[in-house]
């Protein structure tokens, strides 16, 4: 076996029409050169282009997957929600909540991205490939079951899970998000589920800045089974290392999943536009490094990554690569030109360990001790 890659260039072709990063063009806003919306393809193509191009590529199990059906959406998202997302989709495009605008096709693409996160998730269940990276757009994380939000339009990995459900039967699932921005979409749909371990680190108060407190913990049945870790701006590779270990790995031990998923947004890296974290490719080896090594010792390696948001075209290549060189355990040749520099822009020591005592407290009221 080996580890698997989802990918489809049909995802490529979602476009949330003009704009000027995330604000519509219009009034004082001016129109870039090619009226780029931050949710741009350029990354993920380039992601997938050094995979190629490094050879790992086709080291790797490429493989792509049909559309998420309407059965498929229905068992996350209300027919309401879709059947107004199919007709703007139809009618040329539109916008299905805060700040999660399409164009013609939406609809069909939007779906084509949920259908390669199930067959991810379903081919690492069935042990089909060792572990796999689902390289897909639209992002899901912030999707509400009836509201679009975020740049995401459907909620992929819940609707992946739900399928999974569907097939098999009860199914303890963790999902670990380390976007930049709170899983917002995900936390509300498992919030009263005791099934579904949701973790997310973030950004503390950066997207949606309502959200991801680190008290929000569940409700009735799911009451203990959502974790938020959120992380203070410019806390760096040395913040999330310390999340994982002090919070993200003692819950999943103490959850014991079937399988685990990974949010795998890369907008904490320290060029990132929309945020302000520091981290390195290395902060994102080294947390799939961790994630592999707990998934092994405690699903029988059930890892599946799907990605989520990255807006900054140079660095997440690099970011990408390493995930994948980390989650199959082959090497390539290729250096990370922004590694130094970021590595000397990491955060003061005092701002570290202030840092990692927020963490240690937290986890203190988290597990007790």
């Amino acid at each position: 076996m080996a580890t698997g890659f989802y990918f489809d260039e049909r995802c490529m072709w979602h476009s949330a029409g003009e704009h000027a990063f995330f604000l519509p063009v219009g009034g004082y806003v001016q129109p870039p050169a090619g009226g780029q919306h931050a949710e741009s393809p350029e990354t993920k193509r380039r992601f997938r282009n050094l995979l190629d191009v490094s050879g790992l590529l086709g080291r790797l199990e490429v493989r792509t997957a049909p559309p998420a059906t309407r059965a498929d959406l229905e068992r996350v998202h209300p027919a309401a929600y879709l059947d107004r997302f199919k007709a703007l989709s139809d009618a040329g495009g539109g916008d299905m909540g805060e700040e999660a605008a399409f164009s013609r096709g939406g609809y069909e693409i939007a779906a084509l991205a949920a259908g390669l996160a199930m067959r991810g998730v379903a081919d690492v269940m069935a042990r089909k490939v060792d572990n796999a990276y689902v390289l897909s757009r639209p992002p899901g994380h912030h999707c509400l079951p009836d509201k679009g939000m975020g740049f995401c339009l459907l909620a992929n990995i819940a609707i992946a899970l739900e399928a999974l459900r569907a097939a098999q039967g009860p199914l303890r699932a963790a999902v670990v998000d380390w976007d930049v921005h709170h899983g917002n979409g995900t936390e509300a749909i498992y919030y009263d589920r005791d099934d579904t371990l949701t973790i997310s680190l973030h950004q503390e108060a950066c997207y949606p800045t309502d959200t991801g407190r680190a008290g929000d913990r569940g409700r009735g049945r799911g009451e203990g089974f959502n974790l938020n870790v959120p992380l203070l701006p410019g806390g760096g590779h040395r913040a999330y290392l310390d999340a994982m270990e002090l919070l993200v790995l003692p819950a999943l031990r103490a959850f014991r999943p079937d399988i685990i998923v990974i949010a795998s947004g890369l907008d904490a890296n320290g060029h990132d536009p929309l945020a302000r974290m520091l981290a390195t490719s290395e902060t994102f080896r080294e947390m799939t490094r961790m994630l592999k090594a707990e998934a092994a010792a405690l699903c029988g390696g059930r890892l599946v990554a799907v990605h989520e948001g990255d807006y900054s075209e140079v660095v997440v290549p690099f970011c990408g690569l390493a995930i994948v060189e980390e989650l199959s355990g082959l090497g390539t040749d290729v250096e990370d030109p922004f590694l130094v520099a970021l590595s000397e822009g990491q955060p003061a020591p005092d701002l570290v360990a202030f840092q990692r005592a927020r963490l240690q407290a937290q986890a203190r009221a988290t597990f007790g001790g």
